[in-house]
């Protein structure tokens, strides 16, 4: 792989990583209706390390304390008053909460998700889904919501339940979490926090997954070196961009490009 096209896919991998719009969804378009190769899986790996990178320098702090309540948790897993002021401990149980659905999901339909990555006509549907379901997000704008505090687990249940099934291709996975801690009644900030938590453990997951499969590194190693730091600062920015959208009350304005996108698969299907 050239430099300029690994820097294209790391670039690419930034914005639809945290921008709702599916990443997994535009994947599967570039390989069955543009052509695109898929990368290797060392490159791939690089990709989403160079997207966590981003994610750690954003939320560095409610990582820490994630971190710091996970020790804590694991010192005394059944102590503590789940209303209590101890914001780490807080935080760890429900992403512990909201991540637990996610890996069951991801185990239990492993093949179901896997095969709809063949299907274009899947995932236009599916990116049909993401855009009403950010458009719904609208109406939330006035909506004052809860903190940490306020949720309560079975809440951290729901949205780690919407993170599973966005596994599939054409649903975003931050749409789709942010969307439903919206509908539920978290505050707009920490609706996004919230869903970028839950992204911590997963892609940990997944990347010790696919490491689990590498058998070798590419050579030339460059072109890798750079993907994976268009993906960092690209999935910087954008992130960024996302949480600011999100605060203001804006998100459903993804929702026209996902329906279009949505179409144009759809379209492409039938007419082939």
């Amino acid at each position: 792989m050239d430099t300029l096209s690994a820097v294209g896919l790391g670039v690419l991998q930034g914005l639809t990583e945290f921008l709702p719009v599916s990443s997994s969804g535009h994947l599967v378009i570039g390989q069955h209706l543009l052509g695109w190769q898929e990368p290797n899986l060392f490159f791939d790996v690089c990709l989403h390390v160079g997207t966590f990178l981003a994610v750690v320098v954003v939320f560095r702090r409610d990582i820490a304390l994630l971190v710091h309540g996970g020790l804590g948790w694991l010192r005394r897993p059944l102590g503590g008053n789940p209303y209590d002021r101890d914001e780490s401990r807080r935080l760890f149980e429900l992403v512990l909460f909201g991540t637990i659905p996610t890996v069951i999901i991801g185990f239990a339909f492993k093949d179901v998700f896997e095969s709809l990555f063949a299907s274009v006509h899947a995932v236009g549907f599916s990116l049909l889904i993401t855009g009403t379901l950010l458009w719904l997000t609208r109406r939330t704008a006035s909506f004052r919501g809860w903190g940490p505090f306020d949720i309560r687990f079975r809440h951290a249940v729901l949205v780690g339940i919407a993170q599973g099934l966005a596994i599939t291709p054409g649903i975003s996975r931050s749409g789709t979490t942010i969307a439903v801690a919206l509908f539920l009644g978290f505050q707009r900030e920490w609706a996004g926090r919230f869903s970028f938590l839950l992204f911590v453990p997963a892609v940990i997951g997944a990347i010790t997954l696919e490491l689990v499969k590498l058998r070798g590194v590419p050579d030339p190693f460059w072109p890798v070196v750079w993907g994976t730091a268009a993906a960092a600062v690209t999935g910087y920015v954008a992130l960024r961009f996302l949480l600011a959208v999100v605060r203001h009350g804006r998100f459903h304005v993804f929702a026209p490009y996902c329906w279009a996108l949505g179409i144009v698969c759809l379209a492409a299907t039938f007419f082939r």
